[in-house]
C-alpha cells in the first residue's frame, strides 16, 4: 500500500482547516502536470512548506483531472482552498512566476481530488518523514507497510481516529494497521468527484443532446442526494443545464429503456416547449463502460416518483 507526501501552501491549509464542513478538496497543481502516483483510496498527505515543515493533514485520493481554472472553481468552489475565483487566480500567479497574466480563467491546472480530508491543528502536526529531502518539489511516494511510511500513516490515522466524530474509514484503517492487515479504503465520491466522473464517463457531453459546451453541461443525480441517492456514476447523467432543471422538476425524465420523455405539463403550463418535445423519444447516448450506465431501477424511481406525465 502506498501513500504520497505532497508539499502544499500554508494558506491552502489554513483556509480548509477553518472549514471542517468541506468534505472533499482540490489539491491543485499550478503547472497542470499529470498525477499517477496513487490509486483511488490511497492516502495523500499534506506536507506544509517551510518554515513549518510538518504534515498538516491527509485524505483519500479519488481522481485526477486537468481543468481550466474556471471549471476547477465551478466543480470545487471553496474546496480549492480560496474564498473566490479571483483569489484562486492570484494564488496561482504568485506560485508560478513564469505564468502569463493573460492565461486567466482558461489556464489549465492539475486537480487532485481528495475526499474526507482531515486537517490537524498545529499541536497535532505529524513530523515529516526523516528521509524527506528539501529538494523535493512535487512530492514523494512512500510504502506504508514499513519504515517512515508506516510511521506516518499510523500517526495520521491515530490522530484522525481520536476525534469525537472520527470518520469510519479512519477507524477501519487503523484497526487494519494494528492487526497487521493494512487495507486500501474504497473512497466514496464527493459531489465534485461525482461530477468529474460522470462527465468523463460520457465524454464530456450531454447524454440527450450530445452538446459539448462544458459551461452548460452539469452532472445530474437520477435520485437526489437528499432523497437517498448516492454520489455514484450509475446514479448520474450529464445534462445540459436547462434539461437538468427540467429533470429535477419532473418535466422530463429518462425511462428505463434509456429514452428521453417530456411531460405534457410543459405545454399545458407554459404554452411552449417545442424544442423539448422534438427530443421526446430520443435514445440517450450511453457510456462505453456498461458499469457506468444509468441504473435502470433508479430511472424507474425517477419516472414513478418525480416525473409527472400529465
Amino acid at each position: 500500500m502506498r501513500g504520497f507526501v505532497a508539499p502544499t501552501d500554508h494558506g491552502w491549509y489554513q483556509f480548509l482547516f477553518a472549514r471542517p464542513e468541506i468534505t472533499e478538496v482540490n489539491f491543485w497543481r499550478p503547472g497542470g502536470a499529470g498525477f499517477g502516483a496513487l490509486q483511488p483510496g490511497e492516502p495523500l498527505f499534506f506536507k506544509l512548506k517551510a518554515p513549518y515543515d510538518a504534515i498538516g493533514g491527509f485524505g483519500l485520493f479519488t481522481r485526477f483531472a486537468r481543468l481550466a481554472v474556471w471549471r476547477a472553481w465551478d466543480v470545487f468552489g471553496q474546496a480549492n482552498g480560496t474564498s473566490d475565483e479571483y483569489d484562486l487566480l492570484l494564488r496561482l500567479q504568485r506560485l508560478s512566476a513564469n505564468a502569463a497574466p493573460t492565461d486567466g480563467l482558461d489556464r489549465v491546472i492539475g486537480c487532485i481530488g481528495v475526499t474526507e480530508p482531515v486537517f490537524f491543528a498545529p499541536d497535532e502536526w505529524v513530523a515529516t518523514p526523516a528521509d524527506w529531502s528539501r529538494n523535493i518539489v512535487s512530492g514523494r511516494t512512500y510504502d506504508l507497510t514499513h519504515g517512515e511510511g508506516q510511521r506516518l500513516w499510523r500517526s495520521c490515522l491515530e490522530r484522525a481516529a481520536s476525534r469525537r466524530a472520527a470518520a469510519d474509514w479512519a477507524l477501519e484503517a487503523l484497526s487494519g494497521e494494528r492487526t497487521g492487515r493494512p487495507i486500501v479504503i474504497l473512497p466514496r465520491l464527493g459531489q465534485a468527484s461525482f461530477r468529474l466522473a460522470v462527465l468523463d464517463a460520457y465524454g464530456d457531453q450531454c447524454a440527450v443532446t450530445t452538446e459539448h459546451s462544458l459551461p452548460v453541461i452539469e452532472a445530474a443525480h437520477i435520485r437526489p442526494w437528499a432523497a437517498g441517492g448516492a454520489h455514484e456514476i450509475p446514479n448520474g447523467m450529464p445534462l445540459r443545464r436547462d434539461l437538468h432543471r427540467l429533470f429535477d422538476l419532473g418535466y422530463v425524465t429518462i425511462r428505463p429503456d434509456f429514452r428521453f420523455a417530456v411531460s405534457r405539463r410543459l405545454r399545458d403550463e407554459y404554452a411552449n416547449g417545442r424544442t423539448y418535445y422534438e427530443l421526446d423519444g430520443r435514445e440517450i447516448r450511453l457510456p462505453v463502460d456498461p458499469a457506468a450506465q444509468p441504473d435502470r431501477d433508479l430511472l424507474a424511481w425517477h419516472e414513478a416518483e418525480v416525473f409527472q406525465a400529465r
